[in-house]
């Protein structure tokens, strides 16, 4: 009788769904826009608490200004990040406090790296 007690737990467990469906397609679209080596580095970077122009960016990732303002703008279309224009420059931060655990999992999963 335990078992089968157990089993029926496990089960009803299992069969509870947090999310619906809508709300897990809308996390996956945004996990396509993470899933890129590039994109993750300029997240790792804004969370040091510095704010980064594109040029910034671009320097310390290694690729163009297009690029650098192409990902930019894909994630502040996903909400994770914010511009702020300081004269003529346009700075970037991070908005979404879950991208810091997101990251810290990363790290500790993949290795830290500068």
């Amino acid at each position: 009788m335990y078992l089968t007690e157990n089993i029926a737990l496990a089960n009803k467990k299992t069969n509870q769904v947090k999310m619906d469906l809508d709300a897990f397609s809308e996390a996956a679209e945004c996990l396509k826009i993470l899933a890129h080596p590039h994109r993750l580095m300029i997240v790792q970077m804004l969370l040091s608490g510095r704010k980064y122009t594109v040029g910034e960016l671009c320097e310390r990732c290694g690729i163009t200004q297009p690029q650098t303002s192409d990902h930019l703008r894909l994630m502040q279309r996903c909400g994770f990040l914010r511009s702020e224009r300081e004269g003529r420059s346009v700075y970037y931060e991070v908005c979404e406090p879950h991208l810091q655990d997101f990251i810290q999992c990363i790290e500790n999963r993949f290795g830290k790296t500068g």
